[in-house]
């Protein structure tokens, strides 16, 4: 069989599921290379080159049994849907579609409600958009406020999804978090903030 860079091939696991796997040439990798892509729950086999993608292919067949032991240890996608329950600020908060405006909004009680009006098919894009704005904005105010406390300037701030940090610094000091900062206290956003201002 012929494989190519980007293509998605499924195998069958040791349970007889079904364990997708993504095939991808790189470069910059010295050999092949397993991994676990855990935002569309799939691994992905990396060659060096375009000849080895077979290799690639053969590689994660091998290791099929370790594929599925991590996909799932994998923590379950929190989904945000009407009723549900989440962490805003590090103060549980329920999620509904309820409500008239275009513009969702906190209505403090306990638990806070986050009303975003709408169709609750699309809740959890609107809920997602609405938690990375609060991010961005609380980001920036503490990293403000820290840089100007130590005397430092940094050179951007980019709110981001990431899994496995909550944020770091380039040497040209521009500055990276995880939009997910804002589920956390607010205490902990500013502590990630003062630590990157702290490179």
């Amino acid at each position: 069989m012929a494989y190519n860079n980007g293509q998605t091939v499924t195998f069958n696991g040791p349970d007889g599921d079904e364990i997708r796997v993504r095939l991808e040439v790189n470069s910059k990798a010295r050999r092949l290379i397993l991994r676990l892509d855990e935002r569309r729950r799939e691994a992905v086999a990396i060659a060096p080159s375009r000849r080895q993608i077979k290799d690639a292919a053969a590689f994660a067949a091998e290791r099929i049994d370790w594929i599925s032991t991590r996909l799932q240890h994998l923590p379950e996608v929190v989904r945000f849907e009407e009723n549900s329950l989440i962490s805003y600020r590090g103060a549980p908060c329920r999620l509904t579609a309820e409500g008239s405006g275009r513009v969702p909004r906190m209505i403090t009680g306990q638990p806070n409600t986050l009303c975003a009006p709408g169709d609750p098919e699309t809740l959890h894009l609107r809920v997602t958009r609405y938690l990375k704005k609060q991010a961005r904005a609380d980001i920036t105010r503490s990293v403000n406020r820290h840089a100007a406390t130590l005397g430092v300037a940094y050179n951007g701030i980019s709110v981001k999804d990431t899994r496995s940090r909550w944020g770091s610094c380039t040497a040209d000091g521009k500055l990276s978090f995880s939009w997910r900062l804002i589920m956390a206290p607010s205490e902990v956003l500013d502590y990630v903030a003062a630590h990157e201002c702290a490179h």
